[in-house]
This record gives C-alpha cells, sequence and structure tokens, in this order.
C-alpha cells in the first residue's frame, strides 16, 4: 500500500501511474467483489428487501422522468397556442425570483440593516455638522457680491437679447411695409395688373374666334351639280 500511495502522490515524479501490484489485480474481479461485499450488520433477508426496495424506487422515478416529459410537451403546446414566447417565460421566471429574494430572510435583514446603518449615519454628529456646514456655504455664496453680480449680469443679457430680437421683427416688419408703399414696387404691380389683363384679354378673344367657326358636327355643302 505504501508504493502504491507514493504513485499516486501528486508531487512524485510517476504521479498518475499505477504500481505494478496494483496492474495486476483484475478489474472484473475488483467488481465483483465490490458488489457482493454487504455490511456485515445486514442478513441475507435484509439485503435481499433492501434491493427490492431499491429496485423499486428505481422504477418509480424512470416513471416520473416520463410523466414529466409528456407534461413538458403539454406545457409546451399550451404555450404555443397562446402565442407565449420563450421570452415571455425569461420575464416571468426572473420576477418570480425577483419577488422570491425580496421576500427572502436575507434580503430582508439586509435592508433592515441598511436603514439602520442610515439612520444612524443621518444622526451622527459628522453628517449633522457637514450638513451644517455645506448650508452655511450655500447661505455665503448666494448672498455674495459676485454672485448677485452674476445672477444680474445674467438676467440683463437675456432682457437684451429679448429686446433685439423684438427690435429685429419691428425693423423687418417696417421694411416690408415701406417696400409696399415704394414708388418700385407699386410701378411693378402694375405692371402684372397690365400683364394678368392682357392674357385674360387674349384668352376671351381666342374663345369668341373658336365660336364663330363651323362646328365639328356641321356637314360642308353638297355639289348637286351633275357631271
Amino acid at each position: 500500500m505504501e508504493s502504491a500511495s507514493q504513485d499516486i502522490n501528486l508531487n512524485s515524479p510517476n504521479k498518475g501511474l499505477l504500481s505494478d501490484s496494483m496492474t495486476d489485480v483484475p478489474v472484473d474481479n475488483a467488481a465483483a467483489s465490490a458488489r457482493t461485499s454487504a455490511p456485515e450488520s445486514l442478513t441475507l433477508a435484509e439485503e435481499e428487501e433492501l434491493r427490492s426496495e431499491l429496485a423499486k424506487v428505481e422504477e418509480e422515478i424512470g416513471t416520473l422522468r416520463q410523466v414529466l416529459a409528456a407534461k413538458e410537451r403539454h406545457c409546451g403546446e399550451l404555450k404555443r397556442k397562446l402565442g407565449l414566447t420563450p421570452l415571455d417565460g425569461l420575464k416571468q421566471n426572473l420576477s418570480k425570483s425577483w419577488h422570491d429574494v425580496q421576500v427572502s430572510n436575507a434580503y430582508v435583514k439586509t435592508s433592515e440593516k441598511l436603514g439602520e446603518w442610515n439612520e444612524k449615519v443621518t444622526q451622527s454628529d459628522l453628517y449633522l455638522s457637514a450638513s451644517n456646514t455645506l448650508e452655511d456655504w450655500n447661505e455665503k455664496l448666494t448672498q455674495s457680491e459676485a454672485y448677485k453680480k452674476t445672477q444680474e449680469t445674467l438676467s440683463q443679457a437675456g432682457q437684451k437679447t429679448s429686446a433685439a430680437l423684438s427690435n429685429v421683427g419691428s425693423v423687418i416688419s417696417r421694411k416690408l411695409g415701406d417696400m409696399r408703399n415704394s414708388a418700385t414696387f407699386k410701378s411693378f404691380e402694375d405692371r402684372v395688373g397690365t400683364i394678368k389683363s392682357r392674357v385674360v384679354g387674349s384668352r376671351e378673344n381666342s374663345t369668341d374666334g373658336l365660336h364663330s367657326l363651323p362646328g365639328a358636327g356641321d356637314k360642308p355643302p353638297q355639289d348637286n351639280a351633275p357631271f
């Protein structure tokens, strides 16, 4: 046994190799001796009874596996008919898992511990002192001359921008009105009106000319003179 343990030792240069004494033992005989060896405390009748019960349990396990496979196929068919995709099942599983986590004792205890730590931190002298210091800095900053000047500058800049945009709109409107009242624009309007009246008059004259011509349905005069 010492030589076998030395050969199996991982630190040995011959690790993974079996000794000659172990390889000489037939595998079948070793398996047969392992199967036939039974605890000395069991009688033959008890051993037979246990083997019979084991066979029965294994048979029941096989039957349950077949029933489970049939149930899974039926469940898949029902999901397919309902239009449920694997993604929907994954969402349901995640929701159920998250709910189970939330109601678990570990999660509840952790939440309670975090609440206690938060309360202790917010009620601690260091936290209160830091909070008061930040409030003092904020008050001093808002009351400082630099802050007030910056706020006034931004407000004046916004007012000036709004006034400039309003002036630009007024100037554009006034320029458009002046342009419409100018002699050039009126002369252009008169020319456009003259051209329009000429076009309309020419269309009316052409229509009158068409009405004076013989219709397409009139028959031409027949010459009844003999040849």
